[in-house]
């Protein structure tokens, strides 16, 4: 797969604007739906019972938070490159927090039970070397969970969803905002970002194995689950 580019400086600032409102903004946008996704991706790792657990671009750290609460005994780090985005995962009640680039993480080899990353992984400049950095931090047999937004396979449901991200959440997300660009900007990621078999590929290349996907809400999202090699 060809390497992915994206302006690092032009998300982070884009998200430095936007950190104090970007929780509220989440839950406005998904109808509440993002509390059900956090939920079922913590059910996922629950199953893997975790001592440590990285999550890569943390953001607000709603995450992180979701998978603490779960497992009160595990160390959770939070790992974001938008300081003020972290400022809210701090505030949030995140102890553990990192200002550090997904591309390259300031941790050892071998280090995390499970690494995660929700809505993040897609804002990076190469996937590839994002899924590689958390392959590299994870020890053999470690898990890996990606959630993030999908285009739906259906017909009907695929131009209906791509009309609401281009020409209507912009707009309501602009006026909560003050930054439309941002959320034009997020139509446009979702649109390039693999899914499905091409995201499993994908992990699967970059030092995992077993891939799995489970699309939600029609398709519009999905979380992905691999194995480190």
């Amino acid at each position: 797969m060809e390497i992915h580019k994206e302006n690092p400086e032009m998300v982070r600032g884009l998200f430095s604007d936007i950190a104090g409102r970007y929780q509220v903004v989440n839950h406005l946008l998904s109808g509440g739906l993002d509390f059900y996704w956090r939920a079922v991706a913590v059910r996922l790792i629950r199953s893997w019972n975790p001592s440590t657990v990285l999550d890569v671009a943390t953001g607000s750290g709603d995450l992180a938070m979701a998978i603490r609460k779960a497992f009160p005994k595990a160390r959770v780090v939070g790992a974001d490159f938008c300081a003020p985005m972290l400022d809210v995962a701090r505030k949030n009640g995140l102890p553990e927090l990192v200002v550090a680039d997904g591309m390259s993480l300031p941790f050892a080899d071998k280090n995390f039970d499970a690494v995660t990353a929700a809505f993040g992984l897609r804002n990076m400049a190469s996937w590839e070397k994002g899924l590689s950095e958390m392959a590299r931090v994870l020890k053999p047999g470690g898990h890996l969970l990606i959630l993030d937004f999908s285009l739906p396979e259906l017909p009907v449901i695929r131009p209906l969803y791509r009309f609401y991200l281009h020409h209507i959440l912009p707009h309501i997300a602009g006026l909560a905002t003050g930054r439309k660009d941002a959320y034009e900007y997020l139509g446009v990621s979702i649109e390039q970002f693999p899914s499905g078999g091409k995201m499993i590929s994908l992990i699967e290349s970059c030092g995992f194995i077993g891939a799995k996907s489970y699309p939600l809400t029609l398709g519009t999202v999905s979380i992905y689950t691999a194995t480190r090699k």
